[in-house]
């Protein structure tokens, strides 16, 4: 995964008297911009992630052509060679797109994680201990930033996922059934009983 602030700047002039065609408006050069990156994740599907947290206008009047726009990107794949290649893109691209718009733009790169893989005994063992109690189960990659990221630098590390209706997360509106949790947990048992016993 890789954060930035996109920061286009442009020249906040009113919105009454002045032309669209002479504007040097931010948004006229992040609309673009934005498609394209949702562009980049599609082209590399089925794991590019594209997304936009937040959009800051400055000075922020409802009746001003913005000076500054200051977007955050979360540009993701698990391949470092494929997320290298959509971070140069989408770099390239906003050049030539402020240019284009007579426009600033600028890339700073706040954050980038590293794939980070999982200890094989225990993604192993997890499987495993799946299997033997007659659950179902996928290998999947998760995407998200989880702590577990951070201790597998220290400790052998894998994650357990149990289904969440429709699949949503990071939401309210996120529901998993109690057997499911149940069977989360007991997988969660076997797996460590397996590691305590290799």
């Amino acid at each position: 995964a890789r954060w930035y602030d996109l920061t286009i700047e442009g020249q906040p002039v009113h919105a009454g008297p002045t032309p669209m065609q002479v504007r040097r408006d931010p948004f006229m050069g992040a609309l673009p911009i934005l498609e394209y990156c949702y562009e980049l994740a599609a082209q590399y599907a089925p794991w590019g992630r594209a997304t936009f947290g937040d959009i800051k206008a400055e000075p922020g009047s409802r009746n001003t052509v913005p000076e500054r726009l200051i977007v955050n990107v979360d540009l993701r794949h698990p391949d470092p060679g494929v997320l290298y290649e959509m971070d140069r893109l989408f770099r390239a691209f906003v050049v030539e797109t402020c240019e284009a718009k007579h426009l600033l733009g600028r890339v700073e790169e706040l954050w980038h994680m590293p794939v980070t893989e999982f200890d094989p005994d225990c993604v192993d063992a997890v499987r495993s201990a799946t299997m033997e109690l007659g659950y179902s189960c996928m290998e999947m990659v998760s995407g998200a930033g989880h702590d577990a990221l951070y201790l597998a630098k220290v400790a052998p590390t894998s994650m357990i996922f149990v289904p969440c209706k429709d699949g949503v997360s990071h939401n309210e509106a996120e529901d998993a059934k109690a057997e499911d949790l149940e069977a989360g947990c007991n997988v969660l048992l076997h797996a460590m009983l397996r590691m305590a016993k290799a």
